[in-house]
């Protein structure tokens, strides 16, 4: 009998799906380009299944059913059109190939409408939730060539999460739709971790609490409405102790590494002229970590302020609890509006509920949060944004005094809340009928010629001043990024 799905690239992502899929009933055959690891993963932790394994693409290939998968867990990037290139040469018309790596969208854009020319059926599918969630049920978001869809459906929404009876895997959209949706994911992710990064940081160093006390205070957060998967593993990181006893968290170096999605959703952001100012604070406080040896320098010539909070713990302790739900609320809201903003500009026609849904289970970022989510984009399909939803405005209301009582306390005291501050800052401008930006298309007509509107003409029509009044009247061409 041959197999139903072939998977090349056996790191833990790949083993993971492999042993998956087995346990749904599925026949797989994997490949590795070092051959060795076939074998081993076959003795291992394979020993015992139905996994088969293959020691050439060609016999790869040969032990798979009609119309053959092939699935690629492999690096993103040349690896992935290296091994393309391979299969195309050895596969038939209506063979399928999956990426399931975090490659760029615009790649699989390029793989997609390349491969249809070929008669070779592509997908490019987001895979999260990590070694967890790879063996016992990721959120999976594909995308690409349609066409592919039925006959990869069945093994998808079977291995994936299953949150109240419902898949966490559906069809996304054409071309790289999926691997959008799982940067975007990754954005969020990004924003997540570092908005939990501050409340710790502002409960340790700015309330002196203990690692004890924080794992208690976050497993009782993780009970309410932040209840999340990333609350949790903090908690149980919180309470992880070293062979001598002590929190291994105060010993682990404070550089934090990255490997590209979160730049990949604000580079993105920056070319759709959309505000995703959290998530991008949170990939420069990565790269800020990073320069470790210079803080060190910098920490020793410019001292931090020495003030020590005074005041109620319990009280502040609330205060950031809200900062952490209400800047969480503005990362999805942001997310979210990029996605909106790149279904119109790419034609992914996304579907913002079932999106949030597929992320409610096996992914990083699942949480109970993405049901308010789902609840609003099922009452409105056309929400503009998630600060517009009634429960997300209720919400804002509720955290807005903590919220700005957690930044004041990290302004104090010179701990760094980038997170938590552009969140502020983005919520406060989002919601002024006038910000200054007035000011500066007259600075930019005044250097440049560039025009502007006036409130007291209709919209559309650009005037231009001469300032000094020897500038002349021609002015620049008018245009908006």
């Amino acid at each position: 009998m041959k197999a139903n799905i072939g998977l090349i690239g056996l790191a833990v992502m790949g083993q993971n799906l492999a042993l998956n899929m087995n346990d749904h009933g599925f026949k797989v055959s994997v490949y590795n380009r070092t051959t060795h690891t076939v074998d081993e993963f076959l003795d291992g932790p394979a020993n015992n299944t139905r996994i088969i394994g293959a020691h050439s693409l060609e016999e790869l290939i040969d032990s798979l059913e009609p119309p053959r998968i092939l699935m690629l867990m492999v690096k993103a990037g040349e690896v992935v059109d290296q091994y393309i290139d391979k299969l195309t040469a050895l596969l038939s018309p209506g063979d399928i190939i999956v990426d399931g790596g975090n490659s760029l969208f615009t790649d699989t854009n390029r793989r997609t409408l390349a491969l249809k020319e070929k008669n070779i059926l592509y997908i490019g599918a987001g895979v999260s939730g990590g070694e967890e969630g790879a063996r016992h049920g990721p959120s999976i978001m594909p995308g690409g060539n349609k066409a592919a869809w039925p006959a990869v459906k069945a093994i998808f929404q079977s291995i994936c999460a299953q949150i109240d009876g419902e898949p966490c895997c559906e069809w996304i959209g054409d071309n790289g739709a999926g691997h959008y949706v799982k940067m975007v994911h990754n954005g969020i992710e990004y924003g997540d971790m570092q908005l939990i990064c501050e409340a710790y940081h502002l409960m340790s160093e700015g309330l002196g609490l203990s690692a004890e006390q924080m794992h208690d205070i976050f497993s009782e957060w993780n009970q309410g409405p932040l209840s999340s998967y990333l609350i949790e593993i903090t908690a149980a990181i919180l309470a992880y102790k070293d062979e001598d006893g002590l929190p291994l968290l105060e010993k682990i170096l404070d550089t934090a590494g990255q490997k590209g999605t979160g730049k990949w959703t604000g580079i993105n952001a920056l070319d759709l002229g959309i505000p995703l100012t959290l998530i991008g604070e949170s990939v420069f406080a990565r790269c800020l970590s990073a320069q470790k040896e210079e803080r060190v320098k910098a920490a020793s010539v410019l001292p931090k302020r020495t003030l020590k909070f005074i005041g109620n713990k319990k009280t502040m302790i609330n205060a950031i609890g809200d900062a952490l739900y209400a800047a969480k609320i503005i990362s999805y809201a942001q997310g979210f509006r990029l996605m909106r903003e790149a279904s119109e500009e790419y034609k992914f026609a996304f579907d913002y509920g079932d999106i949030a849904l597929m992320w409610r289970g096996g992914c990083i970022i699942r949480s109970r949060f993405l049901n308010d989510i789902k609840q609003a984009y099922d009452a409105n399909p056309n929400l503009e944004n998630l600060l517009l939803a009634d429960f997300f405005v209720r919400a804002m209301k509720q955290a807005d005094e903590g919220w700005r009582k957690a930044v004041i306390l990290g302004i104090e005291l010179s701990l760094p809340t980038p997170a938590f501050s552009s969140a502020l800052a983005y919520y406060d401008g989002y919601r002024s009928e006038r910000l200054p930006a007035n000011l500066l298309q007259a600075q930019r007509d005044y250097f440049g010629a560039h025009t502007y509107e006036r409130i007291d003409r209709p919209r559309g029509r650009f005037f231009h001043t001469d300032w000094t009044g020897h500038g002349g009247k021609t002015a620049s061409t008018t245009y908006t990024v």
